[in-house]
């Protein structure tokens, strides 16, 4: 294909933009931060697409000082010719109607991720202001909109000889964006460095322009992986131990489809397999992660039997042990994908199972063969892995055993609630029965149990299951929620829909939440993606002026209410065990005043990161991260 046939043409229009405006949630998922971050990934799909299409090999995201953003890249350029429908240039067509774009037809894009997003429109509809300057057929052409209308017609601004391309700034619009305009670098850094991983070779920048609290240089990184994923596992091993120096790297091209596969086990219990269809990250697997899994279970039980590493009598290795330690990126690019689950994540294309495994079943016997020490000591670690379930399914039953949801199997420090309905029902899991006092006293009995635990659970980052459910307050808090744990847990067995995490304001405080997600995250992690996970957030300070009462969150919040009122008399919460049960009620467990902040799990390769850095062996690194990150909990995307 030529960077010609790339015309007004293959601009397919399928619904006007009006909706937009007065249900943004629908096309953007929230008006919060995940929405306004949802604009930056639409315009930058697009500039991807162009890189799949081998058209673009620089992306460049800029923060801009007064709260726009600008991302230019150096594709084609978007069509400015007439298009034949709606008898205005293409490129005010694909800002102006949803759904309008090249990804509707075969003829522009082989592959593309921006399909499954819901266009540059949207981006349009919801911005104060958007600025379309696209460089191609020979000059620089400019277009502006106000919340989704043109307000100038599309000019030629100069002759232009070099580079084609697109560059898209545009400004949210705080009407719609009511909670927040402002954009955190650290996430949108994130996604662009996991999509330099997936398309190797393409150079992608973001700088903040915007003014610090301490001045200084614009903040900036590039991203450039010629390793591909090879280079993401790395990024992702960075602090654990590999079990073999080489990286497993396959690449396959099909005439409908394309597999990159590279992968590695590490010395550690966790397995982290992270699949992307399109660039798109499938959080919830799909048709390519079965092929994956069905290959790869195969092709390691086939040579631990040739190699006499599995006797005849011994059973199978199961998916779950071979996987115990594994981390694996998998990406394919499908002509025509089917996106399905709830949050369209899940790839559904039945023959990409077929691809995947039939294109593994040749590869990967090849490669355990060829380096076959590397492969002894992955059967080795899955044999000990096969017998650590063994301990674990004992265990599990164990617990099993003191459960019955509905008998007196409950744990005993358990105060349930009176409601059996799960919807209505919240969990609150208490540091410490000096806490737990005023959080019985002053919960709603109806709707909110208690579950107190006793000091740090098990850091299950560094234990196999087994060992971690012999942990008595594990047992608890697994027994509380009723889902069940690893293979065995089922949602729909939730007694709680909300599982809310009360412990001090502190870094003791912080540390056992931090214990609590790593036990949610590795073992129920559906618990996460439902999105039944919250965080309360108990003030550090009681303040009064008068016979007024305010409640401030931290020091930062103190300081800027002293400002206000200096001689204001304030009390310093050591820990929940010194709030009353009124305060308790008022400030963290009243729904009508409380502020929660639900734990999600829009990046999972950050949240790998995350886990890795905070509950692995590297102190170094740990102690890095919470300097670095301690003041700022308004982002919790893991």
């Amino acid at each position: 294909m030529t960077p010609s046939s790339y015309s007004a043409e293959q601009i397919t229009v399928l619904k006007d933009l009006e909706p937009v405006r007065k249900r943004p949630g629908m096309y953007i998922g929230s008006t919060g931060p995940r929405g306004l971050h949802h604009l930056v990934w639409e315009v930058v799909d697009n500039a991807v697409d162009e890189a799949m299409a081998g058209f673009c090999d620089k992306i460049e995201v800029v923060l801009l000082a007064d709260g726009g953003v600008r991302v230019t890249d150096n594709g084609r350029g978007i069509p400015v010719d007439q298009h034949p429908e709606t008898k205005e240039p293409a490129l005010t067509t694909v800002l102006t109607k949803l759904h309008a774009g090249g990804k509707f037809e075969s003829g522009a894009y082989t592959v593309s991720g921006g399909l499954h997003g819901v266009g540059v429109s949207v981006v349009n509809a919801l911005s104060v202001r958007l600025e379309a300057e696209v460089r191609r057929d020979g000059y620089v052409w400019f277009q502006a909109f106000e919340r989704g209308r043109p307000v100038t017609e599309l000019e030629k601004v100069k002759p232009w000889k070099r580079n084609t391309g697109t560059t898209i700034t545009f400004w949210p619009d705080p009407e719609i964006f009511t909670e927040t305009t402002e954009f955190d670098y650290d996430t949108i850094a994130s996604r662009l460095r996991e999509m330099a991983f997936l398309n190797r070779g393409v150079e992608v920048t973001i700088r903040d322009e915007r003014p610090t609290a301490t001045g200084g240089e614009p903040k900036e990184e590039s991203f450039l992986y010629k390793g591909g994923l090879v280079d993401f596992v790395n990024h992702l091993n960075a602090n654990k131990e590999p079990l073999h120096p080489r990286i497993i790297e396959f690449v396959d091209r099909s005439d409908d489809a394309e597999l990159e596969l590279a992968m590695q086990w590490t010395t550690g219990y966790t397995e982290s397999v992270l699949s992307f269809a399109n660039n798109i990250n499938t959080h919830e697997g799909g048709t390519h992660e079965e092929g994956f899994r069905k290959a790869l279970t195969k092709a390691i039980n086939d040579f631990a039997r040739a190699k006499g590493l599995l006797k005849d009598k011994d059973p199978n290795l199961t998916g779950e042990d071979i996987r115990e330690g594994l981390t694996a990126v998998l990406s394919v690019k499908v002509r025509q994908p089917q996106f399905e689950g709830q949050t369209k994540t899940k790839l559904g294309n039945s023959e990409i199972r077929s691809y995947v495994e039939r294109t593994l079943n040749q590869k990967l016997p090849e490669w355990l063969e060829r380096y076959s020490a590397d492969a002894r000591r992955i059967v080795d670690k899955a044999i000990t892995a096969a017998k650590a379930r063994e301990a674990a399914r004992r265990a599990r039953e164990l617990t099993r055993r003191k459960s019955g949801l509905e008998s007196g199997g409950l744990p005993d420090k358990l105060a349930d609630c009176s409601s059996r309905d799960p919807a209505s029902a919240e969990l609150f899991i208490v540091e410490g029965n000096s806490a737990a006092g005023p959080a019985k006293q002053a919960r709603d009995s109806e709707h909110q149990a208690v579950l107190p635990i006793r000091g740090k659970i098990l850091n299950v980052e560094k234990a196999r299951l087994a060992k971690a459910l012999q942990n008595a307050e594990v047992q608890d808090i697994i027994t509380a929620i009723g889902t069940g744990i690893g293979e065995e847990f089922d949602i729909s067995k939730a007694r709680y829909h909300k599982i809310v995490l009360l412990s001090d304001a502190d870094v003791d405080g912080a540390h056992i939440r931090t214990l609590l997600l790593t036990l949610f995250y590795r073992h129920m992690r559906g618990l996460i993606e439902a999105g039944y996970v919250y965080i309360a957030q108990p003030p550090l300070y009681r303040v009064k002026v008068g016979t007024q009462t305010y409640y401030l969150k931290d020091e930062a919040a103190l300081e800027e209410f002293l400002q206000q009122h200096p001689k204001a008399k304030r009390t310093r919460f050591k820990g929940l065990g010194e709030m009353n049960a009124a305060d308790l009620w008022e400030t963290t467990m009243n729904p009508e005043t409380r502020t929660l902040l639900r734990v999600e799990m829009e990046d999972a390769a950050r949240a790998e990161e995350i886990f890795s850095i905070l509950m692995g062996d590297d102190v170094a690194d740990r102690k890095a991260f919470i300097q670095q990150n301690a003041k700022d909990v308004r982002f919790l995307d893991i």
